[in-house]
């Protein structure tokens, strides 16, 4: 039990998911100086807001008579900043990982491509012809 804990801790992927936490985590901070530095005075520029949290808002009347507002706003500037996050990331991480990852296997003489799998109807074809060549007259 200990050895497959071990195996599983040492695999990669635990580690390559606790780094993306940790830089998650830091460009977390990052995203938000830019919304508050540069992306909330253009929407002051534009609508009679500080921030998309509190522009396009639309409130509507309830039944029983108090207001329920909708904040398409606040719905915009978290897509923005979630736009804003996967673009750094694929540009800064993914991006040159892959190109690394590349240069490596071009480096160590290995090739993606691998070798074309039989179809559905040939394994098919290749399973009759087994049973048929197995199947001696028995006396």
């Amino acid at each position: 039990m200990i050895q497959g804990f071990k195996e599983f801790i040492l695999r990669g992927n635990v580690i390559d998911l606790a780094v993306a936490v940790v830089i998650g985590a830091a460009f977390t901070a990052i995203v938000n100086v830019v919304v508050d530095a540069l992306v909330n005075p253009l929407i002051s520029l534009f609508f009679a807001a500080d921030s998309l949290d509190t522009a396009l808002m639309w409130e509507v009347p309830t039944l029983f008579g108090g207001t329920a507002t909708f904040a398409i706003g606040a719905i915009i500037g978290a897509v923005i900043n979630f736009l804003a996050v996967a673009v750094v990331v694929y540009f800064a991480f993914v991006m040159p990982m892959n190109r690394a990852k590349e240069r490596a296997a071009r480096k160590a003489g290995v090739t993606e491509e691998e070798p074309a799998l039989p179809t559905e109807q040939e394994l098919l074809v290749q399973i009759r012809d087994l049973l048929e060549k197995d199947q001696t007259p028995r006396v």
